[in-house]
C-alpha cells in the first residue's frame, strides 16, 4: 500500500511523501545523523516484526528522487489494548527526522493519514524535539533521558566520581565471588532468566527471549550481552546497543536476592568500562522520571538531563491509558508480582508485544 502527498505551501514543491515496500537508501541518509539516526535505523522495525508480529511502515518523504526525510513507524494490533501507531515501541526514541519543517510536517500528515485509515486508538512519536503540527495535539515530558558523557579512560571517570559512589563500587569490586561476562547468544539464557525474574518483581509482563535474539542477530557489531555471576550463577544482566558514539543500556536487571552484593553497582560500573573500551563518548542509561528511584540511581553516576517529548495524534481515549504510571493498571501490577516467574515467561510475552 503507498500513500501519496506532494509539497505544501512553505515545503518544496517536488516533495512527495509515501509508504515505501523497502526503505532504499535509509542508511545513507541516517548516518550522518549519528545516534539519532541510529534509532531510526531499519532494522527496528524488523526486528520488532519478527519478534511481535507488528507490521513495518516505512514512511519517507523524497525530493527529486533524494531523501528528505524519514519516519519508521510499527502498526501495533492487540486484542487486549487494541490498534496503535508507534514510532517506535521498546526503544526511548523515534519519530521522524526531516530536511526542513515542511518535510517533517507533511510526513505527519501520511502518518495520521495512516493512524485514520487503520482506526487507530492514537500515533505516538518518541520526539526529543518537539516537531509542530496541528494533529500532534496531545504530549507527554514527565521523563527525561539521562545521558552520561565519557572520558577517554575508565581511570578518568572514576576520579571523577564522588568518594560515596566510589565506595559502592568498591564494596563489590573486591568480591572474588562476582565474575563479569561479555557475549552473545551464548549469554542469552542467563540473561533472559535474570531479566524475566527482575520483571515478574516489577510488575511488568517480560518481552519474549526472541526480541533480544533478533536484536542480536540484526545487529551483529553493536549488540552483546553482559552478565554478572556470584559463584558461577547469573545474578545480574544487561542489553548493551552501541550505536554511534553513545552506548544505550535497552534492558538491564539484578536479581533482588543479589542487593545485599550491590551487584547492579558493580554491573553498571562494567558496563561503562566497556562502553569506554569500545571507544564511546557517551553512556546512555535511558528515560526516567524526575524524582523516581531509578531518576536518583542515574543521576548519582553523573548523569545529565536530556528532554523527551513524546507527541500524539490521538483518535479514541487518553495517551495515559498504556502507561504504568497513570493508576490505570496498579492492583494488575500487585496481582503479576505474586505470579511464579514460569508463568509470567509463559504468558508475559503475549501480553506486552501490544503494548508500544
Amino acid at each position: 500500500m503507498t500513500l501519496v502527498a506532494t509539497g505544501i505551501q512553505d515545503a518544496a514543491p517536488s516533495v512527495v511523501v509515501r509508504v515505501a515496500d523497502e526503505p532504499v537508501g535509509w542508511d545513507e541518509y541516517l548516518r550522518p545523523h549519528g545516534y539519532a539516526g541510529f534509532a531510526l535505523r531499519p532494522e527496528w522495525l524488523r526486528i520488532f516484526a519478527r519478534a511481535f508480529g507488528h507490521r513495518p511502515c516505512f514512511l519517507e518523504a523524497r525530493r527529486g528522487g533524494r531523501l528528505a526525510g524519514v519516519l519508521p513507524v510499527a502498526f501495533v494490533r492487540s486484542l487486549l489494548f487494541g490498534r496503535r501507531l508507534a514510532s517506535l515501541p521498546y526503544l526511548n526514541s523515534g519519530g521522524l527526522l526531516a530536511d526542513d519543517e515542511g518535510t517533517a510536517r507533511l510526513l505527519v500528515d501520511q502518518a495520521v493519514a495512516l493512524a485514520d485509515r487503520w482506526r487507530v486508538r492514537n500515533l505516538e512519536l518518541r520526539h526529543e524535539k518537539a516537531v509542530e503540527h496541528p494533529a500532534l495535539g496531545s504530549t507527554l515530558t514527565s521523563k527525561v533521558h539521562l545521558r552520561l558523557p565519557l572520558p577517554a579512560s575508565a581511570d578518568l571517570l572514576w576520579s571523577g566520581f564522588k568518594a560515596k559512589l566510589r565506595s559502592q563500587i568498591k564494596k563489590p569490586l573486591a568480591n572474588p565471588a562476582l565474575t563479569f561476562h561479555t557475549g552473545r547468544e551464548e549469554l542469552l539464557p542467563d540473561f533472559y532468566r535474570v531479566f524475566c525474574a527482575n520483571m515478574r518483581d516489577l510488575g511488568t509482563p517480560p518481552y519474549s527471549m526472541r526480541l533480544f535474539h533478533e536484536i542480536l542477530v540484526h545487529f551483529p557489531q553493536e549488540a552483546e550481552l553482559c552478565v554478572l555471576r556470584h559463584e558461577g550463577a547469573a545474578v545480574s544482566a544487561a542489553l548493551l546497543v552501541h550505536g554511534p558514539g553513545v552506548t544505550q543500556v535497552p534492558s538491564a536487571s539484578t536479581l533482588r536476592s543479589a542487593n545485599r552484593l550491590s551487584a547492579n553497582m558493580l554491573l553498571y560500573w562494567r558496563l561503562l568500562e566497556r562502553t569506554i573500551e569500545r571507544g564511546q563518548s557517551c553512556f546512555d542509561f535511558g528515560r526516567s522520571t524526575v524524582g523516581a528511584g531509578t531518576y536518583d540511581f542515574k543521576k548519582q553516576w553523573g548523569a545529565e538531563d536530556h528532554p523527551a517529548v513524546w507527541q500524539y495524534y490521538v483518535r479514541e481515549g487518553t495517551v495515559s491509558d498504556l502507561r504504568p504510571d497513570g493508576g490505570k493498571y496498579d492492583r494488575f501490577i500487585q496481582l503479576w508480582k505474586r505470579l511464579p516467574v514460569a508463568v509470567t515467561r509463559w504468558i508475559g510475552p503475549s501480553i506486552v508485544k501490544g503494548i508500544p
